[in-house]
């Protein structure tokens, strides 16, 4: 094998992406240096916080790079090796997506283990995902027990196990919004959800008080803009926001209009933190115990909607722009 392809940015979107941003190329492989692995990609994600990295903007991480292949989340298995940790067979997850095969530095891979779950399992539930629900609910918000929980983007990959987790972790009631009467249907009968409401049938604040009429201690935010307002609205004295993303906002070309109840902060002395993940990886192991323990007692369950082939990839995250997905937007490559 001496070539591999690859899909690249070549132009950065203004507004919702199209895919002529994008180019899937076939490039030569490099010859492997020691202490590196050859992995074919078998599975690899798309993710909200890829929209932000495709703005040249100064972030928490850098921006996607014109003329360079994008990168993100993926498994598979090491197919050429120059390292005796990782010898070939190996499955492995690591951060070289967007492509068939990747070269990659062994200390930048990492072993998992697919005996009782698939390897895409590690890029949703015990990945990313999983463990950017859990920090947000305990290490930010302090999720206590018979606190009352609303959670945004409940039908997506962080939702969908955030309201789950806080289920586990005692909350008295998990309310969540979603796009779609598919989709409530769905964390409300297969998710354990207590309520949910589509956010098209109306205003958010007028739906969440609906469903949530004594009010919110905790508030999981995914979406920023109308459904940050209104959960400030509904939020309890001494409530907490863990502010994960604001995917609401990533595609637009003009401010938004709001919050514009922020007052409201003041006089319930809200507490409004964001996150991002990478900062607490210290919580990893606890994570992962606690969420493998919950997935055999079959109270974390989760859902992975696919696309194949990386000729689909860019319509993949596409669609997770838009919503399409239920759970973990993937792309399966073999």
């Amino acid at each position: 094998m001496t070539t591999t392809r690859q899909v690249r940015l070549v132009s950065r979107p203004h507004g919702w992406p199209t895919p002529e941003s994008f180019e899937l190329v076939e490039v030569e492989l490099p010859a492997l240096r020691p202490g590196q692995v050859l992995v074919r990609n078998t599975v690899m994600s798309v993710d909200p916080y890829m929209r932000g990295r495709m703005n040249d903007v100064k972030s928490y991480v850098p921006p996607f790079r014109l003329g360079e292949p994008l990168d993100g989340g993926a498994v598979g298995d090491v197919v050429a090796s120059e390292t005796e940790e990782l010898p070939v067979g190996t499955t492995v997850a690591h951060q070289l997506g967007w492509r068939e095969h990747a070269v990659v530095d062994a200390r930048h891979v990492r072993r998992i283990d697919t005996a009782q779950v698939p390897a895409s399992a590690y890029l949703g539930v015990l990945g990313m995902p999983g463990l950017t629900a859990y920090v947000g609910l305990t290490r930010i918000a302090g999720l206590q027990e018979g606190d009352s929980v609303f959670v945004s983007g409940a039908a997506g990959a962080v939702g969908s196990l955030a309201g789950q987790i806080a289920r586990n972790l005692g909350a008295s009631r998990v309310v969540g919004s979603a796009g779609s009467a598919e989709k409530v249907a769905y964390v409300t009968e297969e998710l354990g959800f207590d309520a949910a409401f589509d956010y098209h049938d109306g205003p958010v604040r007028r739906l969440l008080r609906e469903q949530a009429p004594d009010g919110v201690d905790v508030y999981f935010d995914n979406v920023g803009g109308e459904h940050l307002e209104a959960a400030i609205d509904s939020m309890r004295d001494f409530g907490r926001i863990a502010l994960c993303g604001a995917i609401g906002d990533y595609n637009l070309t003009e401010a938004p209009a709001g919050p514009r109840n922020m007052w409201l902060a003041v006089a319930r002395r809200l507490r409004l933190q964001g996150f991002i993940v990478t900062d607490h990886h210290d919580l990893t192991r606890e994570y992962l115990t606690r969420a493998t323990a919950w997935m055999r007692e079959g109270r974390l369950e989760h859902r992975e909607t696919y696309a194949d082939g990386l000729d689909h990839a860019v319509d993949a995250f596409l669609d997770l722009q838009r919503g399409a997905n239920i759970g973990k937007m993937l792309v399966r490559l073999s």
